[in-house]
């Protein structure tokens, strides 16, 4: 069984965070986004923490094998954001493990909705969304104004 650890973001791994991130992103789902159009990852401390939300990693032998955040947009809505599992490390629970410390998080604090916007190729991820209850929505129905960097994703919606 693997020896899986999670805690609060703290400044000590961004580079770790920041090279699965965009290996993920863009060797196994082709996206081309570069690290300057997610300011976010250059500030994980301001874009998440300072503005009441969190972000979350997950560690296996002291290695960085996920991340999860959750940025505030509004007193009673937030955006899912920076969710990604090592492949190496998938079908193991370590997603399911990082998304409930910020299903229970953001119970705590009082959200209603949780957006999301995930890319139209990754499917697994839909398929892990819908069973945790999101539905996909149309721009129209988002609860607040927001804007995403990937111009072919879908947009998801969790009433909490």
């Amino acid at each position: 069984m693997m020896a899986l650890h999670i805690e609060t973001y703290s400044g000590k791994y961004d580079n770790e965070i920041i090279s699965l991130i965009l290996s993920i992103q863009n060797d196994e789902n082709h996206l081309g986004l570069s690290l300057e159009e997610q300011p976010d990852l250059l500030d994980i401390h301001n874009s998440y923490q300072a503005k009441g939300g969190e972000f979350w990693l997950a560690f296996s032998q002291g290695k960085v094998i996920g991340t999860i955040g959750l940025m505030m947009k509004s007193k009673h809505c937030a955006v899912l954001k920076k969710f990604f599992v090592d492949a190496a490390f998938r079908s193991q629970g370590v997603g399911a493990a990082l998304y409930r410390e910020l299903f229970v998080f953001a119970k705590s604090m009082g959200v209603k909705h949780i957006i999301l916007d995930t890319p139209s190729v990754a499917h697994a991820a839909h398929r892990f969304y819908e069973k945790a209850g999101f539905r996909k929505i149309g721009t129209e129905e988002l609860p607040v104004p927001y804007s995403y960097p990937d111009r072919d994703c879908i947009l998801y919606l969790l009433d909490l």
